[in-house]
């Protein structure tokens, strides 16, 4: 996968029906581009499908977790890779120790365990610490 898959994937999971047509405007490739990636992702089976985000307190239950990362380089070229993971829910810079930290959630810990270690692949990563979020309390 290269930018353009990471960036596809980051505007599909805000808005999995967005159009092609919207897609194809706001990456500034054609609309034939955005078809044939969005083909190649199912096929590959990196897109596993399409799907509906609910709240967080609709009663999914998921695995959650808040992952602390320190880069080293270009933070924005992190950035911009950690958006097109689906399990990572926001993104946040920081100041401290962490220069990014990352709400994640999956359906499960194998999942969970399988995106900390694509993120700690990510080019520019330098370190993380996870937390998984237990409960949540107003």
């Amino acid at each position: 996968m290269d930018d353009l898959d990471h960036q596809l994937i980051g505007l599909l999971r805000q808005n999995a029906r967005e159009s092609v047509a919207s897609l194809a405007k706001q990456l500034r490739v054609s609309r034939g581009t955005v078809q044939n990636r969005i083909d190649k992702l199912v096929t590959s089976r990196t897109l596993l499908g399409f799907t509906v985000r609910t709240a967080p307190d609709a009663g999914t239950h998921r695995v959650r977790a808040v992952t602390m990362i320190r880069t080293e380089g270009d933070a924005d070229a992190v950035l911009k890779a950690l958006r097109g993971y689906p399990e990572v829910r926001a993104l946040h810079t920081t100041n401290g120790r962490w220069d990014i930290v990352a709400e994640l959630a999956t359906d499960t810990l194998q999942e969970f365990d399988e995106v900390l270690r694509q993120i700690g692949k990510v080019r520019g990563v330098a370190n993380t610490e996870t937390s998984l979020l237990l409960s949540t309390h107003k």
